[in-house]
């Protein structure tokens, strides 16, 4: 039986084009799920847009088009930059597609059915941008602080999920004991001390007056708020229909009793999620909202919600709305598909926020790229090229040598450890001087090219999650011994 591994993205509001924040959570999943699919796991990668809401409905209004029209032109430059980074997914989700819509509303009615959801009235500051509600307390002088706007202070007819009490307890319980695992350790303290420091509001699930969503199923006058119906998408994007009684084996006895490869449906495969990855700025929805939704609709909870950083330039965060992004655009004309992916993923603690200006990663694309592994491998492939010996088979196996970093979600760790060997590999030709030995002592030439072609080759094996290209140009390079420049210094 293999092993399954279902890893998602948050799925990207389409209020605007892709930018690299969206690109270095893509590129993180890609490489998770290459390394999973390497050690022979049956894996399911997650990804699309996110296309509902007041935000939507006011920017496809301000570009004078339909809603429809805005968003399929935008969730397809997602999929387009997508495919230009070598990003492997399984499936591609949008919010817009018929069968995720009225499995939504399947779902909301068996909530609504068994009371968790009913109708009220709900009061508070609304952030447009984020499609959130703010207490007071979260606000810097009135405004949002991840977008740096007034929010507007709404009192409105709606419905609201049943937050507190039971379901809030099991939530604490649940991530103190890791059975819903908060990644890294510091946002679980974050978690649990903002879930332990005060007893949940029960939050909105609809708007009477946007017209951009999902109706209600049990009032046409309502749409979905925008949390709710994408939050489902996780369960949605696996083939699920919104009949949460499949999720008990007593109704489905496939579910505990056959094989991953039998073929019961994908949803009842690879769920729970055993990664999913998400930006620091949408941990409490992540850590709240969703997990409860679930608890209501008695389905298990996701293994772990990873959490990284924001992407900073200059000590501001780096956001589409502030208008500080670096475009993926300006990424692939300097970098190409796998300097980007070389960048975004060594730029820092997977985790932690990173600062990144495109002066620095031009000096480190030169450092590491063009210096660094390029020049190995033109000075490597230079010195074998009129040798006669083949280069010895590989007996490591790159998995082991990486494995410990990727399981931790240590990204720039993994690349830490292949740079190392990188850097060793350039004193050794130093301290060896094989344009000599060539000359005096051919045995000795032999036994350095040998270790040189074969760290190569390894090296390869290595950056194939990272970089899929540049492993394969290093292997051809090796097999023809001759190569063109791979990383061409940039000014």
């Amino acid at each position: 039986m293999k092993n399954k591994f279902y890893i998602t993205t948050p799925i990207y509001y389409v209020n605007a084009k892709p930018h690299i924040g969206h690109a270095y959570t893509t590129i993180a999943a890609d490489v998770l799920a290459r390394f999973r699919k390497s050690r022979g796991e049956e894996v399911y990668f997650l990804t699309g847009t996110d296309e509902h809401g007041l935000n939507i409905q006011k920017k496809a209004e301000d570009a004078k088009k339909d809603p429809q029209t805005f968003v399929d032109e935008i969730s397809q430059e997602f999929k387009d930059y997508w495919k230009k980074l070598n990003i492997k997914y399984d499936h591609f989700i949008r919010t817009t597609d018929e069968k995720h819509k009225s499995s939504v509303q399947k779902a909301l009615q068996t909530l609504y059915d068994k009371g968790a959801i009913y109708k009220g009235e709900y009061e508070g500051y609304y952030c447009v941008a984020c499609e959130q509600f703010k207490s007071e307390k979260d606000l810097i002088d009135g405004r949002c602080p991840d977008h740096d706007i007034v929010v507007e202070k709404v009192k409105e007819e709606c419905y609201l999920l049943k937050m507190s009490g039971e379901a809030q307890k099991k939530i604490i319980e649940k991530i103190k004991s890791d059975e819903f695992r908060i990644a890294p350790h510091k946002y679980k303290k974050e978690i649990l001390s903002f879930l332990e420091s005060q007893e949940l509001r029960d939050v909105s699930i609809s708007r009477k007056n946007v017209s951009w969503g999902v109706t209600l199923p049990f009032d046409k006058e309502h749409t979905t708020y925008v949390w709710a119906d994408a939050f489902l998408n996780y369960l949605t994007g696996l083939g699920w229909d919104g009949d949460a009684n499949f999720f008990q084996s007593s109704a489905f006895p496939l579910r505990e009793q056959s094989s991953r490869n039998s073929s019961k449906p994908s949803f009842l495969k690879f769920w729970p999620a055993d990664v999913q990855l998400i930006g620091k700025d949408i941990l409490r929805v992540h850590a709240t909202i969703w997990p409860i939704m679930l608890l209501h609709l008695g389905i298990e909870l996701p293994k772990m919600i990873f959490v990284h950083g924001h992407i900073l330039s200059r000590g501001r965060k780096m956001s589409k709305t502030l208008g500080n992004a670096i475009s993926i655009d300006e990424m692939l004309e300097k970098f190409g598909a796998d300097g980007t992916r070389y960048l975004l993923m060594s730029a820092g603690t997977f985790g932690e926020d990173v600062d990144m200006t495109m002066e620095r990663m031009i000096e480190k694309y030169n450092a590491d790229l063009a210096n660094g592994l390029g020049n190995l491998i033109s000075r490597t492939v230079k010195l074998i090229s009129n040798s006669k010996f083949q280069i010895p088979n590989q007996v490591q196996n790159p998995n082991d040598k990486i494995s410990d970093f990727i399981e931790k979600i240590e990204l720039n760790g993994a690349l830490n450890y292949i740079w190392k060997i990188i850097r060793q590999d350039d004193k050794y030709i130093e301290e060896n001087k094989p344009w000599e030995l060539v000359k005096s002592n051919e045995d000795k030439f032999k036994e350095v090219m040998q270790k040189l072609a074969s760290d190569l080759d390894f090296i390869s094996d290595l950056l194939v999650l990272f970089m899929p290209e540049t492993a394969k140009k290093i292997k051809k390079a090796l097999e023809e011994k001759k190569t063109d420049v791979l990383f061409p210094r940039i000014k």
